[in-house]
């Protein structure tokens, strides 16, 4: 990662390069839509398709395992075949595939159009984040296009049940997945007027062996976390999870052979590089695991309705929105590793105040925290990436954002995991059943909240409020414990940032030659990116 070059005329980027963030801002808020809307439609879609327990589950899922196991590939391909054409070819295909999805009128349909929809949203992320870094060779300009792209994407996770539960109010479930058909349009229509075509000219040929490996590896791990996380330690996910890490050892093993790699290695010697995409795993584990039990809490035990916890959820977006807004300015007058550092001690103190959250008037303390909480989230989320991307060779920013979204990925699911778990377990340890409660429904309330609602729906009005208030406190004693462990992954993250990104200076991590910009597509206010092989963020 370098710094531009004492004396080098940078140039600034123009109007055309704003219009084309703005453009490049609507796939990744419908991604971030996608991954939150559909908690709400699924009561209005048992009804229309009847599907079991288990196909639920998969309707759920398989949008998000799909877009983990392909990030690599269409990072790579993107930089290979062209940045802007896989984003529309990405563009077209989930428009498509969100109407089948829309009108699917069975359960196995619906699982197979929300799979594909998966693959033609893996397209977005990497093509849009990759193009950023091209579009705005200022590291200080790129630092503030990183941080509209992160507020747009966690914008869309906030606005995701509000927008579903106005929609679900008038329409039928299908009506979800029809959101992203108008963006997808927009974005098809202006991409060839806004956003330049950019492809490392020197890219061999996509090794199709590695694609498969990655996709062997990626996805069993992130569905053993997940399960696990769901049913605890049972041998099908705990195989997965093993046979996902074997895999990536020999994937890994393959990338060190070959000419052109999928995954270039020599991009982990980046030490800012290296630093950045664990920081930012490790700092999800903590936010993927908190989150988790956070909605079960404003659901479960403060009763509210799916709506009106998205609608609680929204101070703490408005704060990571601004936060991620205001995290450039920051970093041009401090060091990153400090702006960072004190990020996530202030994560830390938010986590804290969830420790002493109540069952009963404990919704204010709650919000404060998760308002403090996202204050950290959103600086890190805007100054990691652009961190990630902009410590590589500009041609390499497909492969470089690719690995941003999984380091993310994979921390959700390690937290879902292991802090879905841990509440879990105090849940089961803490829980008081009345000690009138008939045997059934008492083996049921000791297992889960969720067993013990529907328990509760069988008993008399006063036994089951008993029962609930009982649930309640125990499930709020493990979100507390799980405010402890969230403080302290945070602490641990502030220490990794404060000590391994004191020495990022920025120097070029791989020499690479400069990306190609299409002649035919050539803007005379572009400069070459090349003049830039450098972090958008160094600590001074």
């Amino acid at each position: 990662m370098s710094s531009n070059a004492p004396g080098a005329a940078v140039p600034k980027a123009g109007v055309r390069q704003w219009l084309g963030l703005a453009a490049l801002a609507l796939p990744t808020l419908l991604i971030a839509l996608d991954q939150s809307v559909l908690f709400l439609a699924l009561p209005h879609l048992a009804e229309g398709l009847n599907p079991t327990g288990t196909q639920t589950l998969w309707i759920m899922d398989i949008y998000g395992f799909l877009i983990a196991g392909f990030l690599i590939t269409m990072g790579t391909l993107g930089d290979r075949i062209g940045r802007r054409k896989l984003l529309m070819i990405g563009a077209a295909a989930v428009g498509i595939t969100s109407v089948l999805a829309a009108y699917s009128d069975s359960a196995e349909q619906l699982i197979v159009t929300r799979g594909l929809l998966g693959i033609a949203a893996a397209t977005l992320m990497p093509s849009s984040l990759a193009l950023i870094s091209n579009m705005f060779p200022d590291k200080y300009q790129r630092g503030r296009a990183i941080a509209v792209w992160a507020s747009c994407f966690m914008g869309g996770t906030a606005l995701g049940p509000v927008i579903g539960g106005a929609l679900l109010e008038y329409f039928w479930w299908g009506s979800v997945f029809l959101i992203g058909v108008p963006v997808m349009v927009v974005l098809l229509i202006v991409a060839p007027f806004l956003l330049p075509e950019y492809k490392d000219p020197s890219a061999g040929k996509l090794d199709l062996f590695s694609v498969v490996l990655s996709l062997a590896s990626i996805l069993p791990v992130i569905y053993g976390l997940k399960e696990l996380a769901r049913y605890g330690l049972e041998p099908v996910p705990a195989a997965a999870l093993v046979v996902g890490l074997a895999v990536g050892a020999v994937f890994i093993s393959r990338q060190g052979r070959l000419a052109d790699p999928l995954l270039d290695l020599k991009l982990f010697k980046v030490g800012a590089f290296t630093a950045a995409l664990l920081i930012l795993m490790v700092a999800m584990l903590g936010t993927g695991g908190g989150y988790l039990f956070i909605t079960g809490f404003l659901q479960m035990v403060q009763g509210l309705s799916p709506m009106e916890a998205g609608l609680w959820m929204v101070p703490s977006a408005v704060a990571s929105i601004l936060a991620a807004q205001l995290a450039p300015a920051l970093a041009r007058r401090h060091p990153l590793s400090i702006v960072i550092g004190v990020s996530l001690i202030t994560g830390t103190i938010g986590y804290l105040l969830i420790v002493f959250v109540d069952p009963v008037g404990g919704l204010p303390l709650l919000i404060a925290g998760l308002v403090i909480i996202f204050i950290g989230v959103g600086t890190i989320g805007a100054l990691g990436t652009d961190l990630v991307v902009g410590s590589v060779p500009p041609e390499k920013g497909g492969s470089a954002a690719a690995l941003s979204s999984i380091s993310g990925d994979l921390g959700t699911a390690l937290g879902v995991a292991t802090l879905g778990s841990l509440g879990t377990a105090v849940y089961r340890d803490t829980v008081s059943v009345p000690a009138d409660t008939p045997g059934g429904a008492e083996v049921a309330a000791r297992e889960s909240m969720e067993d013990a609602m529907t328990a509760a729906r069988d008993l008399p009005d006063a036994a089951g409020r008993e029962l609930l208030t009982a649930a309640g406190d125990a499930y709020t004693n493990g979100l507390n414990t799980i405010g402890v462990a969230c403080a302290v992954i945070a602490a641990i993250s502030a220490v990794l940032a404060l000590t391994m990104l004191r020495e990022s200076r920025g120097a070029d991590p791989a020499g690479g030659a400069p990306p190609q910009q299409e002649a035919s597509e050539a803007d005379p206010s572009e400069a070459d990116p090349s003049e830039e092989a450098e972090g958008s963020l160094s600590a001074r």
